[in-house]
């Protein structure tokens, strides 16, 4: 049977279209090439859904290598009977084969094991038969050796039926369904912790059903209890768990019967009980984190779909107060021009001369824009920039600053302006930003951003995994200069990785600007599926083919040649007259490899070839006279910018310090489940000021009644 066979069935997706993508997931084809140039072969599956096929198919690689290790674990001890083994073959589930697992999986010394070194377990099958009218009579015989008296003959017997329970596969399933269905977690604070924990306040005595608590909230009291503020706890009501188990077990009324309910009872509450209650921690710690990295995700695509302003002359400006403003000048490739800094602020207060410098720099370095970094003084540096009256119409941006402190204390940065200190550093990336936010926050750590939410609590390496995947997607989506593109932004394009990345960069550096997409062919260890795999990718403007500057993947070209050579016309007169397009009859380009899907998104790229799929960056203005918390009222509107989307709601930036947050509840005049379903990332807003809460330097917004 194939791998891909063994693959559950997925919703909305045939197990012809699974065949197909696992297939190509094996010849090491990236999800982003299957997605966009492979729709034949998979029936237009979307990267969202290539990438669950590729999940499900690691997570049973895994499970087929934890069958092997189990069997021939169970082998060694001689216990791997047919039926057993063929239990474990064809077991579909991690959890059920664990469980199968359970009896024979190596143990420490428990109480079970000591009671069967006493001979005792043929007392506990007597017992869990219930049938022996009178068991003290019975229990007796066992009195020897190391068996002192009657009582320490039952209560080991009973040890061992309270293993025997615990290991049982359908009382453990029985279990868990209880739990699924009734568990709450709760949370209580451990003496002495109140001033230390009390951002924990809310969760000192706290229980909710745990099938419905957020995922946020579920973080919080786990980060409680990881820095040892809370006790947490995971269980439904102990009766209702013991009737379970007795409704499955007890099947008489003697004397056995009471002491298959006290090992019932022990069962529970020291083996069973702890076991799934362990498991239902991680369960539910995995689920929140998936939700977390989810939101974390989307966020993260958002931000690397930001607008771009696109190359123009930009003057870059950190600002600051005491520590003055460090400007810098670019050019439209984003080199450093020119760089120093300004004081135009208290204490230094040199109003005059840094408005005559600003001035200066514009005319110098032919300047088309200017970037504030959105920290400390951005605002009163934006009020200081429009007071001065420039020979030129500028546009002008307060740019995101989040991650460029990180950024220019990194090797990259250090890579890249070895003379220069990290101010110079930041206020690059600052202007960098506003030309490309794609490209320059190709060069930080996702996690650095802060777009997401308890980033540091959840699983790390399944966030660092989870938003590599939608670096990659979005730098592919949006497609990359090859005779531009940093090494940094490089080595996210589909087939390539950091050495490649490296080589195409030294290449270039040695042998000049990219002429055609066939000279990739010549960079050192570019093979043939490599060069497959990113082709399609790397855009070259301005160069002899058209089609090297668009999504049209070379081994398509072919199809564009032979339909400009029927209309008696060369591609680039194709792709200019929009008449010659519309003769276009798709059907008489079908072949065995080339279908519809296919062909529609050649002739859409025909119609703007290389076309950024980003919008362009508008200028954004806060109020004016709002530029501290003390400034705000209850009921005023206020433009602003959503900075950052979780799931109880959006942060926005409204020129202050302090962004403010609108809770989910507030985000429409509806019902909202899903706060992404309203706002995006950076996206222009209008808000309603609530609630000010100047000590605790909160600020509550509402996008209700604007």
């Amino acid at each position: 049977m194939q791998e891909s066979e063994l693959l559950p069935v997925i919703a909305g997706i045939s197990s012809k279209q699974i065949r197909a993508t696992v297939k190509l997931l094996n010849e090491g084809a990236s999800i982003p090439f299957i997605s966009r140039y492979r729709k034949e072969y998979t029936g237009s599956l979307n990267e969202v859904q290539i990438e669950e096929i590729k999940t499900i198919r690691e997570k049973l690689i895994e499970l087929e290598k934890r069958k092997e290790t189990i069997l021939s674990s169970i082998k060694e001890q001689g216990k791997l009977y047919p039926d057993l083994k063929r239990q474990i073959e064809t077991c579909e589930n991690i959890t059920e084969l664990e469980d199968i697992y359970l009896p024979y999986k190596p143990k420490r010394k428990t109480r079970a094991g000591i009671a069967r070194k006493k001979g005792l377990e043929p007392l506990a099958k007597i017992i869990m038969n219930q049938y022996e009218p009178d068991i003290y009579s019975r229990a007796l015989l066992f009195v020897k050796n190391e068996v002192k008296d009657v009582e320490e003959a039952l209560a080991g017997a009973r040890d061992i039926i309270a293993e025997w329970i615990n290991e049982s596969p359908s009382i453990r399933k029985k279990i868990r369904s209880l739990f699924s269905r009734q568990a709450t977690i709760s949370s209580k604070l451990i003496k002495g912790k109140e001033e230390e924990g009390i951002k924990y306040k809310d969760y000192f005595s706290y229980e909710e059903k745990l099938s419905r608590i957020p995922s946020h909230r579920l973080l919080a009291i786990r980060r409680g209890e990881k820095e040892g503020i809370l006790r947490v706890s995971i269980s439904p009501e102990k009766e209702k768990a013991i009737e379970v188990i007795e409704e499955s077990i007890v099947k008489a009324k003697n004397e056995t019967t009471a002491h298959v309910k006290l090992a019932i009872a022990d069962s529970y509450k020291r083996l069973l009980s702890p076991s799934i209650e362990t498991e239902f921690l991680n369960k539910s710690k995995e689920k929140a984190d998936e939700e977390a990295i989810k939101v974390f995700s989307n966020n993260l695509y958002q931000l690397m779909m930001s607008s771009p302003l696109g190359q123009k002359n930009i003057l870059a400006i950190d600002p600051g107060f005491r520590s003055g403003c460090k400007v810098v000048c670019l050019n439209k490739q984003g080199d450093l021009l020119h760089n120093e800094t300004i004081y135009p602020h208290k204490p230094q207060e040199q109003t005059s001369l840094s408005m005559k410098k600003l001035s200066t720099l514009v005319s110098t370095y032919n300047i088309d824009a200017i970037a504030i970094g959105n920290g400390t003084a951005s605002r009163e540096t934006e009020a200081f920039i429009k007071r001065i009256r420039f020979d030129t119409n500028l546009q002008i941006f307060i740019v995101s600053e989040d991650g460029a402190s990180i950024y220019s204390a990194s090797q990259i940065a250090r890579e890249e302006f070895p003379e220069y200190d990290v101010t110079v550093r930041g206020a690059v990336s600052i202007g960098r930003r506003l030309m490309d936010p794609m490209a320059e926050l190709v060069k930080l750590d996702p996690k650095s951003i802060g777009v997401g939410q308890y980033q540091h609590d959840i699983d790390q390496n399944k966030l660092r995994e989870s938003l590599k995947n939608v670096v990659v997607s979005t730098v592919n989506k949006v497609g990359v200069d090859l005779n531009t593109a940093s090494k940094h932004l490089l080595r996210y394009v589909s087939g390539l990785g950091t050495q490649l990345a490296n080589n195409i960069v030294e290449f270039r550096t040695e042998i000049g600007a990219f002429s055609s997409r066939k000279e990739l062919l010549n960079v050192p260890r570019m093979g043939a599926k490599s060069y497959e795999q990113c082709a399609g990718f790397l855009r070259i403007a301005n160069v002899d083919n058209p089609l090297d500057n668009s999504a049209v993947h070379p081994e398509s070209y072919v199809i564009v040649e032979k339909m400009a050579k029927d209309l008696n016309c060369t591609i680039r007169e194709l792709i200019q007259s929009k008449d010659l397009k519309k003769k276009i009859i798709k059907e008489n380009y079908i072949t065995d490899e080339i279908g519809l899907p296919t062909l529609n998104d050649i002739l859409a790229e025909l119609e703007k070839p290389g076309r950024d799929p980003r919008q362009k960056a508008k200028v954004f203005e806060f109020a004016k006279g709002i530029y501290k918390i003390e400034d705000l009222k209850e009921g005023i509107i206020l433009p602003g910018i959503v900075t950052n989307i979780t799931n109880f709601g959006a942060f926005v930036d409204i020129g202050i310090k302090q962004d403010g947050l609108v809770h989910i509840s507030n985000l429409a005049n509806r019902f909202v489940s899903n706060p992404a379903d309203i706002v995006k990332l950076h996206q222009h807003v209008e808000v309603k000021v609530i609630d000010v809460d100047i000590e605790r330097k909160r600020i509550q917004l509402s996008m209700k009644d604007i």
